[in-house]
């Protein structure tokens, strides 16, 4: 059953994916913006959900719901692969300071997306926790 969790998920990203990138075609101009939007975002998301969904914490899911969203979705969604081959085109290219520019931009701000998306469900879990101890008169 985890296989067909995963395959849904996963047609769902890749769909998202080439929604995503179409859009922002217009604005790329030789660039990959679209791709480094949708691998912060990719990664937003998997920190978020991964971290409010652990079993250990506030909203535990199933093993199946966290393959659907983190490997499926994540997965499906985010282009690695499509990173690493349009950063060698612009190697290829002569375009070495794009290349390093795109490296440097898709991994540090993936990587902070990955920790905001962490960190805000950690916050989130904590606020939804005081609101759900406070009396009545304060949660409104």
């Amino acid at each position: 059953m985890s296989y067909l969790w995963v395959t849904i998920g996963s047609a769902l990203g890749g769909l998202l994916r080439y929604a995503i990138t179409r859009w922002t075609l217009t604005i790329s101009a030789g660039f990959p913006f679209g791709t480094i939007f949708i691998n912060i975002l990719g990664s937003f998301v998997i920190g978020y959900f991964g971290t409010l969904t652990l079993q250990s914490g506030k909203y535990p899911a199933s093993d199946n719901l966290r393959l659907f969203v983190m490997v499926g979705i994540c997965g499906g969604f985010t282009t690695f692969s499509s990173f690493s081959l349009q950063t060698f085109d612009l190697m290829r290219t002569g375009a070495w300071g794009r290349a390093l520019a795109n490296v440097v931009i898709s991994v540090v701000l993936c990587v902070a997306a990955v920790a905001a998306g962490h960190l805000l469900a950690q916050q989130s879990v904590a606020k939804w926790a005081i609101a759900e101890t406070a009396p009545e008169e304060y949660t409104g």
